[in-house]
């Protein structure tokens, strides 16, 4: 069965940054020092934080990254933290390394699912992109994690240097016994925001031609898919996350934003000060939101026009969906 993920403000996702360290340097890594922060949250502030938003949003789901999330000493605290404080969900978005024993320090029933990010079905693909080793450091993550019973789940960002192998990943996926399987658009942002990336993302005729065959056959092996909606035709409706949604991307610098094509930009509509929830002044990504364009999203049209066509008259061929609109195929 396939559907279309809709928004629903009923529900919230606290995207939580709890530093922006890492052990690989990734070549698509959204994270921009500058804009985010370079310091380890401490566990005490990591807690109060949670609380903020819980109470906000009993039912929000929680996602941990980083940086790399396991190199937070006390992660396994904040996952317990969130346990007791009520969030719907816990996942760990990890890039495999899995340091600090994480694995042996929560049990499955503490998290709903670790994400592991792989960018490549083979190491020739992915280490070129994500760095020397990753490939086997994650598979073996993987193993481990499915061998001690957590739920697994797989995040690959396409671009042009990784799309002939998405193909490969259902079967792949299939054999580690991963659950969930995440596709990802390349966004240019971060270190993908440079000149010399920008070339990386897929057009719009190769993500039509793989990704939507790519999800189904990953679903009739009964892994549950899910992949940005991206393109949308003229005669369908464009909806905003940051309009409807409950989505909030927490940086260990106290900056909150709704969006995450924003991120590279001082425009976060909420920041975080003495552990309370702040507004910020005009002009930030709300005001952004508000606005409506013939070709869809806004913050797409601003930093990365390139994703656009254009017929004679100078009218848009298609429109750019929300980058949190998804398709979710699950097993039939």
């Amino acid at each position: 069965m396939k559907e279309t993920v809709s928004f629903s403000k009923d529900a919230a996702n606290l995207f939580f940054h709890i530093l922006t360290g890492c052990n690989l340097s990734c070549r698509h890594c959204y994270i921009n020092p500058d804009q985010h922060g370079t310091h380890m949250l401490a566990i005490e502030t990591i807690e109060a934080w949670l609380r903020l938003f819980a109470r906000r949003n009993h039912a929000a789901h929680v996602i941990f990254l980083g940086g790399e999330p396991t190199l937070h000493p006390e992660l396994s605290q904040a996952v317990h933290t969130a346990r007791d404080f009520g969030y719907r969900s816990v996942t760990i978005d990890t890039n495999g390394y899995l340091f600090h024993d994480i694995l042996h320090k929560i049990a499955p029933e503490d998290i709903d699912y670790f994400s592991f990010s792989l960018d490549g079905a083979t190491a020739a693909v992915n280490d070129r992109i994500r760095g020397d080793g990753s490939f086997q450091h994650c598979t073996d993550g993987i193993r481990s994690a499915v061998s001690r019973g957590f739920h697994t789940s797989l995040i690959y960002t396409v671009s042009q240097e990784n799309i002939h192998e998405l193909p490969l990943m259902p079967t792949f996926l299939a054999e580690l016994g991963v659950k969930r399987f995440f596709i990802q658009v390349l966004g240019l942002r971060g270190q993908s925001a440079g000149v010399n990336h920008r070339d990386s993302r897929v057009s719009r005729t190769n993500w039509l031609q793989v990704v939507p065959s790519t999800a189904e056959t990953a679903a009739d092996l009964g892994i549950i898919t899910v992949y940005p909606k991206v393109f949308l035709e003229l005669d369908e409706p464009f909806e905003c996350a940051g309009r409807v949604a409950d989505n909030y991307f927490v940086f260990p610098n106290g900056r909150v934003y709704r969006c995450p094509l924003c991120e590279d930009y001082p425009i976060h509509s909420l920041c975080i000060e003495e552990n309370q929830l702040i507004s910020a002044g005009p002009i930030n990504e709300k005001d952004l939101f508000a606005l409506d364009i013939p070709e869809g999203c806004v913050m797409n049209k601003l930093i990365q026009p390139e994703n656009l066509t254009y017929d004679d008259q100078g009218a848009p061929e298609y429109k750019i969906a929300c980058c949190l609109l998804k398709e979710e195929l699950r097993p039939k």
